[in-house]
């Protein structure tokens, strides 16, 4: 398998901390989880917590892969990764602008493929002061041909309280449906609990992955606790985990769920966890979207096939 791309001393997660994230979860999970399927797909599907609407666990990130040019040969191929990604039963794109082009480019490929009811679009802002917020707010949409978006975030938690304020506003004026933060490494968990705690979210997103865990100790339960939507970005550790498994076959008990290449092994891993709503790795070819819904579909792993999975790749 070629490398993967995605935007961009691990705790073991604990039999303790795993019945904690169940607990907190309430009707988000339970100890085996009652997976609900998208009617029209196999797509495994999680509740957002502040309304209880229905998430396809597999999205798409758009980091790096949808800044592009206007040229066919360019957007072709994130075309039919958006058709493939909805054909599965997948919704979820999350992009923003400091992705260069990604938000323009998604956006024509929406439009043209007259899907924007089906998709669910996610977004940031990421500036100083109430004015450039909205100003790059306002430009999001415009570029997402898109007046009401579903999900905007504030990154890395810049000008936090400006920020939430303003979204608070387009939210009770029905131009946002949901509003979030995000960051991207371990040490930003602290302050991403901080904030869930003291502020009323919707979303938070964050890193984790098989062999990054840090989030199963406080953030990922305490998203559960107060019912936080979770996005997981850096699925694969920026391609790192493929380098890591190159050359090595699926161990054969992979089959017991419905695993058939590595991609799915770290994408269930991922979105078994009682307390993930989606996870949002980015790729711009249709083989990997192909290959990535697929972990959102068949049997999922309980906590004993999870461990089992970390530490295979632990041993590798």
């Amino acid at each position: 398998m070629n490398v993967r791309v995605d935007p961009p001393a691990e705790p073991q997660f604990t039999r303790r901390s795993f019945c904690r994230a169940l607990g907190a979860a309430g009707t988000l999970a339970a100890a085996t989880p009652a997976w609900a399927r998208d009617a029209e797909s196999d797509m495994h599907q999680r509740p957002i917590g502040s309304t209880s609407e229905p998430l396809p666990v597999i999205g798409l990130g758009t980091s790096n892969v949808f800044d592009v040019g206007s040229g066919p040969a360019e957007r072709a191929p994130l075309a039919q990764v958006l058709e493939i990604l909805l054909a599965a039963g997948g919704s979820v794109l999350d992009t923003s602008p400091m992705y260069g082009r990604s938000e323009e480019v998604a956006g024509d490929l929406i439009a043209k493929l007259q899907e924007r009811p089906r998709m669910f679009l996610a977004t940031k802002v990421w500036t100083r002061g109430r004015e450039a917020g909205l100003q790059q707010i306002e430009t999001s949409m415009r570029l997402l041909k898109s007046p009401k978006l579903d999900l905007i975030q504030v990154h890395n938690l810049l000008d936090l309280d400006t920020h939430l304020a303003t979204l608070r506003q387009l939210k009770e004026q029905q131009r946002v449906r949901y509003l979030g933060v995000t960051h991207y490494t371990v040490a930003s968990h602290a302050d991403l609990e901080s904030v869930i705690r003291r502020e009323q979210l919707d979303f938070v997103q964050f890193n984790y992955s098989i062999v990054t865990r840090d989030a199963e100790e406080r953030l990922l339960p305490l998203a559960a606790e107060r019912r936080v939507a979770t996005l997981i970005n850096r699925p694969f550790e920026d391609g790192a985990l493929f380098a890591r498994v190159r050359g090595k076959p699926l161990p054969p008990w992979a089959a017991e769920i419905d695993c058939t290449s590595w991609a799915q092994f770290f994408l269930k891993f991922i979105v078994s966890h009682p307390a993930v709503t989606c996870v949002i790795p980015a790729t711009a070819k249709p083989d990997h979207v192909r290959d990535n819904v697929r972990g959102g579909q068949g049997k999922m792993p309980d906590h004993k096939m999870r461990e089992r999975m970390a530490q295979h790749v632990a041993s590798l």
